[in-house]
C-alpha cells in the first residue's frame, strides 16, 4: 500500500489503484497516524485530534469505529492491508513503508540533478493539504516545506552549473515571490537572471530585497549576497553562462505519432543513459523497440548528437556496419577511401560525445558485436544503444528487455482504460474510424483483441488498421487466421513490418534447422513449460533453448513454480503451422498424464505448496492431456481441483467415462463434488458409490461430503472404519473431531483432533494441518479461550493464502466471524462473514456459504439489525433439513430467530422457535445447542420456577460438558437469572437449579 501526504491524502496499491478512504474523520484518521508513521499514537491523543472539545459521549468507542473502517478499506482494496494499522498500547500504530514523503527524503539527498527533480515532481500540491491547519500537522508541513525550498534551491545550482539559465530564471520567478525573505533563493535567481542578458531585473530584484528586508526586518542582505550584487554590476565574466557547445546534425528520423504506454520505460532508459556505454534493447519481432529506442535516443543531450543506423536493408551476416554509420553521421569522406571504413569511423568517434542507435543488428550480430566493441574501447565519449532479438554479448553491455505492453484483465473494464496495449489499440484504431472509442462497449472486446496478440505493438497496429473495414468484433472473430487477417498496406512501412508473418518469418529465417524444428514443437505447449518437459517433448537440449531465449522467439518466466519456457500466441501460431512431427501432440499428452499422477501422491506430503504451485503453472498443458486422455488423469486432479475449489471442473471433467476399474474410483469423487455443489443427497446411491470405492482416501471424500450436505448418521456409517493409511486416517479422525464438536463432546473432540494433527504433521501435509487445527480451535471456542482460537485460526489463514487454498481460506474466515460475534464485535464479524460468503459463492460452494451466512445472521440479530438478520437466517432454516433430518446447524439457526423473535415483542413466536430448536438439538444429538435453547426459553416462559429449572438444566449441561456461554450470551442468561431471583429469592433459586440440574431430556421435554 502506497501513501501520498505531499498534497491532498492519497492512497494506492502497490499496483497503482486508487484507494477511496470513506468518511471526513477516517481520512483525518490516517492523516494523524501518517503523520506520525510507525510509532504508536495514544487513543487520547487521537480523540483530542480527532473532536477537540466537541468529542462524542463515548470516545473510545467512537474511535474504534473510525479504526474499523479505515481498516475496512484498506483491507477491501488490498487483502490484509487491514494489518497496517495495528492496535498498540496505548493507542495504534501505522506500518507505513511507502509514503511519497519518505521517498522525498531519500532522493532529496542526491546530487544528481535528475534525481532531484524526481524528488520534486512527488509534489501534488501542499503536505497534508487537506488538513494542513491542524495541530498535529502544522510541524511536519513546515518542515517538509522547508525541505522542499532546499531541494529547488540545490536544483537550480546544478542546473545553472550545465547553462540552463533562462529556463531557470522563469522557474523560480514565482518561488521568490512567495519567498521573497530567502536570500539563497534570492541569489540564484539574480545569478540567473543576469547569466540571461536581464542585468537589469537582476539589480531591481536585488533592490526590492534589501527595502524588504531593511522595512520588515531592520536588516541589510548578508555579505555573500551584497558581493553577488557587485559582481553583477561589475559585470563580472564568471557570472556569465557557459558557451554551448558545437553540435554536428543529428540523424535521427523526426516523431510522426504518439508513443504510446512507454513512458515507465523512456524513464528508466532515459536514466540509464549515457550512464551506462552500451545499451541493448532485445525483444521479440513487432515489440516496438527501434520506436522506444530513437525516442529515447530524442530525449538524450549529447553534444556531438544522436545518429539512428539502420542495419535492417543489410543482408545477412553482412561486414559492412561501419559504411551504414559513416553514411548516418555523413562523414564518409573524412580520412579518404584508402582507409578501412572501420579505422575511419573510428578516427570520427575517438574524440566526439555521441549517442548512436544501431537499430536491428540480429541479421548481422556477429559483425555488429565486433565494431561496437572496438567503437567502445578507442571512443571514450561514445554512448551505443542497440535494438536486436538477441543480445550483442560485448563486455560492458546492458541487455534491456522490451516487455510487451501491459495487458488487461478481461473482466475489469476500469482495468482496460488503464491498459497500454489498450490504449495504443484504441488510439491507432481511432485513426482509421473516426469516432472509434475505448468506452464499457467496447471494453470486453479490447481486451480479448490485446491479449490475444499479446500486447505486440506492431500486432495491435496491425489490427487496428481492419477496424475500418470488418468492425472491432470482426476483427477479434477472425483471429485465429491472424496470419491473414494481420496485414497492411500502409507504404512506408519495411516488408517485415507489413505483415505479422513477414515479421516472425524474419527471425524464423535467421535460425538453424534444429533451432527451428524445437521451436515448432514447443507449440503443442499451452501457457508455457519447464525445462524437463521442453527437453524430454522436444527432445532437445538447454543450449537450444538458450538460443531460442537469446533471440526473443521464446520467452523466459521466472515462476514461483520455477523457471519456464513460453511462446507469444502468435510465435506458437506461426509455428504450428510448421510443426511436422505428428507423435509431437501424444507425447505431450503422456507426460502430463503421468505429470498428474505423480502430482496426487505429491498433494498429500511434505511437497504440497510445491506441486500446488506446479499444477497452477501447468493448468493449460493438463487442459489438453485430459482433453486428449480422458477420466485417468482427471481421476489423478480430483484432490487438486478440491484443493484449490474448482469444484464445477471436476465435476466436469470426471463425467468421461473410462475403464470398469477407473469407473469404480470416480464413483465416491463424482458423488462428493456433486455434494459439495449442493445436489440432492441419494442415500442409496451414496453407499453404492462408497461400497465399491478401491481406496479409503476416497470413501473418507464422499462421506466428508454426505456430513457437508448435512445427513449426519449417513455420513457416520460411510467413514472408513480401519482407514488404508496414516492420511487417510488423519482425514477421518478430522471428521470424526467436526462430528464430536456437533455432540458437544469435548473430550472426543480433543483427542481425535490431537491425533489427526499428529499425523498431518508426520506427514508434512498442511492442508491436514488446517483441518486438524480447526477442531482443535473449535474446542478453544467452547471453551471460552477466545484469544486462542482466533490465534489459531488467524495462522491458519495466513497458510490457507499463501497455499492459495481458497475453500480453506474462505473456511478460515467464517471461523473468524464466528468468533468475532460470540466475543462481540459484530461489525468485525459482518466484514469477515461478508468476505467468506463472497468466496464461498465464487466457488460454487453451499456448505461453506451456509457457515458465512451463519455467521452474517448472528452479528446482524445480535448487531441490532433484525430484519436482515430473520431474512437471513429465515432462508437457512427453510433448507436446515436433509430428508427430514435435521442439518447441524439448524437448532442454532433456529435459537438465534428465537431471541429475534422475543426482541419484536412476538412471545410466542419465540418460544415455539426455542421449542423446535430444543427438539432438533435432542434428534441429532448436538447436545451444547440444547443448552442453548433452554436458555432462550428461560428468558421467556412466564413461570419464574420453571425459568429456573431450565436455567439449571443449561448450567448443568454446560457443566457436564465444559462448553461455557460466549460473552455474546451471557448477558441473556444473566438477565433471565435476575428476573427469576427478583421473583423467587436467592435461596428458592438456588433449589430451583439444583433440581433443574437433575433433570432429563425427556423431563425437560415434558416441561416446555
Amino acid at each position: 500500500m502506497r501513501f501520498g501526504i505531499l498534497g491532498p491524502l492519497a492512497v494506492t496499491t502497490d499496483d497503482g489503484e486508487p484507494v477511496t478512504v470513506p468518511g471526513t474523520k477516517v481520512r483525518l484518521l490516517l492523516s494523524i497516524l501518517l503523520a506520525s508513521r510507525n510509532r504508536v499514537v495514544s487513543a487520547d491523543r487521537l480523540v483530542e485530534d480527532l473532536w477537540g472539545a466537541d468529542a462524542p459521549a463515548n470516545p473510545l468507542g467512537a474511535l474504534q469505529v473510525r479504526v474499523s473502517q479505515l481498516r475496512k478499506a484498506l483491507n477491501d482494496a488490498e487483502p490484509g492491508a487491514r494489518d497496517l494499522v495495528e492496535s498498540r498500547p496505548p493507542g495504534y500504530v501505522l506500518r507505513a513503508g511507502d509514503v511519497d514523503a519518505d521517498r522525498f527524503g531519500v532522493l532529496a539527498g542526491s546530487t544528481d540533478a535528475g534525481r532531484l527533480a524526481e524528488a520534486l515532481s512527488l509534489w501534488r500540491g501542499e503536505a497534508y493539504a487537506d488538513v494542513a491547519d491542524e495541530d498535529f500537522a502544522r510541524a511536519e508541513t513546515m518542515r517538509l516545506a522547508e525541505q522542499r525550498l532546499v531541494v529547488h534551491e540545490r536544483l537550480a545550482e546544478a542546473r545553472l552549473a550545465r547553462g540552463e539559465h533562462d529556463l531557470v530564471a522563469a522557474e523560480l520567478a514565482g518561488l521568490v515571490e512567495r519567498h521573497p525573505l530567502r536570500e539563497g533563493l534570492r541569489a540564484l535567481h539574480l545569478r540567473a537572471l543576469y547569466a540571461s542578458g536581464r542585468q537589469t531585473e537582476a539589480l531591481d530584484s536585488y533592490a526590492d530585497l534589501r527595502e524588504r528586508l531593511a522595512e520588515e526586518l531592520g536588516l541589510d542582505p548578508g555579505p555573500e549576497l551584497a558581493a553577488l550584487y557587485k559582481r553583477i554590476l561589475d559585470q563580472d565574466a564568471g557570472l556569465s553562462a557557459p558557451p554551448k557547445a558545437a553540435l554536428i546534425r543529428n540523424s535521427l528520423p523526426a516523431r510522426m505519432d504518439d508513443l504510446v504506454g512507454r513512458a515507465e520505460a523512456l524513464t528508466e532508459l532515459r536514466g540509464l543513459l549515457p550512464k551506462a556505454r552500451l545499451v541493448t534493447l532485445v525483444g521479440p519481432g513487432g515489440v516496438g523497440k527501434t520506436r522506444l529506442a530513437t525516442e529515447t535516443a530524442h530525449e538524450q543531450d549529447f553534444p556531438d548528437g544522436a545518429h539512428l543506423v539502420e542495419l535492417a536493408p543489410l543482408p545477412a551476416g553482412s561486414g559492412e556496419i561501419a559504411e551504414r554509420v559513416l553514411a548516418a553521421l555523413d562523414a564518409r569522406e573524412v580520412t579518404g577511401a584508402s582507409v578501412a571504413a572501420a579505422d575511419r569511423l573510428t578516427a570520427v568517434l575517438r574524440h566526439r560525445e555521441a549517442l548512436l542507435v544501431l537499430d536491428n543488428c540480429e541479421h548481422v550480430i556477429d559483425a555488429a558485436a565486433a565494431l561496437v566493441a572496438r567503437l567502445l574501447r578507442e571512443a571514450p565519449g561514445l554512448t551505443v544503444l542497440a535494438t536486436s532479438r538477441e543480445p550483442l554479448g560485448v563486455t560492458g553491455e546492458m541487455v534491456w528487455e522490451v516487455p510487451p505492453l501491459a495487458l488487461p484483465a478481461l473482466d475489469d473494464a476500469d482495468a482496460v482504460h488503464r491498459s497500454p496495449a489498450a490504449r495504443l489499440f484504441a488510439v491507432r484504431a481511432a485513426a482509421r474510424q473516426r469516432g472509434f472509442l475505448l468506452d464499457a462497449s467496447t471494453a470486453p472486446l479490447v481486451a480479448r483483441l490485446v491479449r490475444r496478440l499479446d500486447g505486440l505493438p506492431l500486432a495491435l497496429e496491425l489490427a487496428a488498421t481492419r477496424v475500418r473495414a470488418l468492425g472491432l468484433k470482426g476483427v477479434v472473430d477472425r483471429l485465429d487466421d491472424r496470419f491473414t487477417l494481420l496485414t497492411t498496406r500502409q507504404r512506408d512501412l519495411p516488408d517485415r513490418q507489413r505483415t505479422l508473418a513477414e515479421l516472425i518469418g524474419w527471425s524464423w529465417d535467421l535460425l538453424d534447422e534444429e533451432e527451428r524444428r524445437v521451436l515448432a514443437t514447443l507449440s503443442v505447449f499451452g501457457g508455457g513449460c519447464d525445462l524437463d518437459a521442453a527437453e524430454e517433448i522436444c527432445a532437445s537440449g538447454l543450449d537450444v533453448l538458450d538460443r531460442l531465449v537469446d533471440r526473443s522467439l521464446v520467452v523466459l518466466d521466472e515462476t514461483p513454480a520455477g523457471p519456464r519456457y513460453r511462446l507469444l500466441e502468435s510465435v506458437a501460431a506461426f509455428g504450428a503451422e510448421r510443426l511436422t512431427d505428428a507423435t509431437a501432440a501424444a507425447r505431450h499428452a503422456a507426460y502430463y498424464s503421468a505429470l498428474a499422477e505423480r502430482a496426487d501422491a505429491g498433494l498429500r506430503g511434505p511437497e504440497q505448496r510445491a506441486w500446488l504451485a506446479r499444477l497452477d503453472a501447468e493448468a493449460e498443458n493438463l487442459r489438453a492431456a485430459l482433453d486428449r486422455e480422458g477420466l485417468r488423469p482427471a481421476l489423478a486432479l480430483s484432490w487438486y481441483w478440491f484443493l484449490r475449489g474448482r469444484l464445477s471442473e471436476a465435476r466436469r471433467r470426471l463425467a468421461v467415462t473410462g475403464s470398469p476399474r477407473d469407473e469404480e474410483l470416480a464413483a465416491p469423487w463424482r458423488l462428493g463434488f456433486a455434494l459439495l455443489q449442493g445436489e440432492p443427497l441419494d442415500a442409496g446411491a451414496a453407499r453404492a458409490a462408497v461400497a465399491g470405492a478401491p481406496n479409503g482416501r476416497a470413501a473418507w471424500f464422499a462421506a466428508r461430503a454426505v456430513l457437508d450436505a448435512g445427513n449426519v448418521a449417513l455420513a457416520t456409517e460411510l467413514l472408513p472404519a480401519e482407514p488404508d493409511g496414516d492420511w487417510t486416517e488423519a482425514a477421518v479422525l478430522s471428521t470424526r473431531a467436526m462430528l464430536a464438536h456437533a455432540e458437544g463432546n469435548l473430550p472426543e473432540m480433543e483427542a481425535v483432533a490431537t491425533r489427526a494433527e499428529r499425523l498431518f504433521t508426520a506427514e508434512g501435509d498442511a492442508w491436514g494441518r488446517l483441518q486438524a487445527g480447526e477442531w482443535l480451535a473449535a474446542l478453544a471456542d467452547l471453551g471460552g479461550d477466545y484469544p486462542r482460537a482466533i490465534a489459531v485460526h488467524e495462522e491458519g489463514l495466513r497458510l490457507a493464502e499463501e497455499l492459495s487454498l481458497w475453500p480453506d481460506v474462505g473456511g478460515k474466515l467464517s471461523w473468524l466471524a464466528w468468533l468475532a460475534t460470540q466475543s462481540g464485535d459484530q461489525d468485525r464479524a459482518r466484514e469477515l462473514g461478508g468476505r467468506a460468503l463472497a468466496m464461498a459463492r465464487e466457488h460454487g460452494s453451499p456448505a461453506a456459504a451456509v457457515f458465512a451466512e451463519l455467521s452474517l445472521g448472528f452479528a446482524e440479530r445480535r448487531g441490532g439489525d433484525l430484519d436482515a438478520a430473520e431474512a437471513r437466517l429465515g432462508r437457512l432454516a427453510e433448507g436446515g433439513r436433509v430428508d427430514g433430518v435435521p442439518s447441524l446447524y439448524l437448532p442454532m439457526v433456529l435459537v438465534e430467530l428465537g431471541y429475534a423473535a422475543g426482541e419484536r415483542g412476538d412471545r410466542a413466536g419465540a418460544l415455539a422457535l426455542h421449542r423446535d430448536a430444543f427438539d432438533a438439538a435432542l434428534e441429532i444429538g448436538a447436545g451444547q445447542d440444547t443448552m442453548g435453547a433452554l436458555e432462550g426459553l428461560a428468558s421467556l416462559v412466564d413461570s419464574p420456577e420453571l425459568a429456573a429449572r431450565l436455567l439449571g438444566a443449561a448450567a448443568a449441561g454446560r457443566a457436564a460438558s465444559g462448553v461455557v456461554a460466549s460473552p455474546a450470551e451471557r448477558p441473556g442468561i444473566e438477565l433471565a437469572t435476575a428476573r427469576v431471583t427478583g421473583a423467587l429469592g436467592a435461596e428458592r433459586v438456588g433449589e430451583l437449579l439444583a433440581e433443574g440440574a437433575t433433570m432429563g431430556p425427556e423431563r425437560v421435554r415434558a416441561l416446555i
